[in-house]
């Protein structure tokens, strides 16, 4: 074998152990909660040896700010591909579908997400990360409301988008609890929830953009 393919190889089985590793701590944090998990029960999980999983990681609160690393990142990501003026455009029931089911998609694909961030003794770091991710979400939805309904002051878009947001995080946990047909329609109830709130403020029809920004009102 060439010298130069080994590092990348061994570089390469590396990353897919630290992946896997990463994946059963994120199932052990949705099990216990991160202050009752150990690092004997993630390398378990993972099926190695706790002294494989000490090569990678020093201790568990390093796993828990790698991944939750990882899932703010991925998170991040996600709000600029949802947050756009043409979702803005939408008629508002369309714009909830296609904003707020991915987002309840990634929470139930990433229970570990809250499940970190729920946690009183979890790394200062994620929380701030998490923090950080929160006001970067309530900016982008202060934004959207503007697109929609340019005559909101300040004030108001900075109140509707943290109620709107409120309301969706307390419906976000129903339907974490629930499972099959139950959770799908509390997803429903979510969306019903927040188009009955958002429609007073930013109409329910679509939003003609111009090259200079929406049209004056949102369409009732």
């Amino acid at each position: 074998m060439p010298e130069e393919q080994r590092p990348r190889r061994r570089q390469a089985r590396g990353e897919r152990r630290v992946a896997q590793l990463l994946e059963a701590a994120a199932g052990v944090f949705c099990k216990v909660g991160y202050t009752a998990a150990t690092t004997n029960a993630i390398a378990r999980e993972a099926g190695v040896s706790p002294g494989t999983l000490y090569q990678f990681f020093p201790n568990k609160e390093a796993i828990a700010i790698e991944l939750g690393g990882i899932l703010n990142q991925r998170m991040r990501e996600g709000h600029g591909e949802l947050f756009t003026p043409e979702n803005a455009s939408l008629p508002l029931r369309e714009m909830l579908e296609v904003i707020v089911d991915p987002m309840i998609e990634f929470n139930c694909q990433n229970p570990a997400f809250l499940a970190l961030v729920h946690d009183s003794d979890v790394p200062g770091t994620v929380v701030m990360e998490h923090d950080v991710l929160h006001s970067s979400l309530l900016e982008r939805v202060e934004h959207l409301l503007g697109l929609r309904a340019p005559a909101l002051s300040a004030a108001e878009r900075g109140r509707v988008a943290a109620m709107a947001f409120g309301l969706f995080k307390a419906g976000l946990a129903l339907v974490l609890a629930h499972e099959g047909t139950e959770r799908d329609a509390y997803v429903g109830e979510v969306k019903a929830a927040l188009y009955g709130y958002l429609a007073p403020y930013v109409g329910t029809g679509a939003v003609a953009m111009t090259e200079a920004g929406p049209a004056p009102a949102a369409t009732a």
